[in-house]
């Protein structure tokens, strides 16, 4: 199972990533963490012999290689007075990075950011499969993922 199936979705993905902009906008990350999310997300099609069955999933394997980092750039934006784009209310904070960083509080932080981060790249996931769906492309990229 080769890249060339997700070559093959990229109007659509930009398309996803635009419209799925407000619904990061909503969740604890920050576009910049979110964009480093996703460059540790790779998307897979589980049975994509069956297109009535298959689903789109996003393997988030490598996400525990990102959380140091999403952590510096929280820390980074804290310094600079705040999280871009109004209140972070629904998680993290200032606080919070800053005893990530002295390694007070335990792991939960990072479990917590983890489920986060897994949650909202399969909600990506559904909605890209969606949109291929919709444009009548998902059996034929079912196909190619299959190959």
């Amino acid at each position: 199972m080769g890249t060339e199936w997700t070559d093959r979705i990229v109007s659509e993905r930009m398309t996803v990533d635009r419209e799925f902009s407000t619904r990061v906008q909503s969740s604890r990350f920050s576009s910049q963490e979110w964009s480093l999310i996703m460059t540790a997300t790779e998307f897979e099609i589980e049975n994509p012999e069956d297109p009535e069955t298959a689903r789109m999933v996003a393997n988030t394997d490598k996400i525990d290689q990102i959380l140091p980092e999403l952590e510096n750039v929280r820390s980074q934006v804290g310094a600079m007075g705040g999280a871009p784009g109004g209140s972070n209310d629904s998680g993290g904070g200032v606080i919070d990075s800053i005893k990530g960083a002295l390694g007070i509080g335990g792991g939960g932080s990072h479990d917590a950011e983890r489920e986060a981060a897994e949650a909202l790249t399969q909600e990506y996931a559904e909605e890209l499969q969606s949109r291929l769906e919709e444009n009548g492309r998902w059996e034929g990229i079912c196909a190619t993922a299959a190959e």
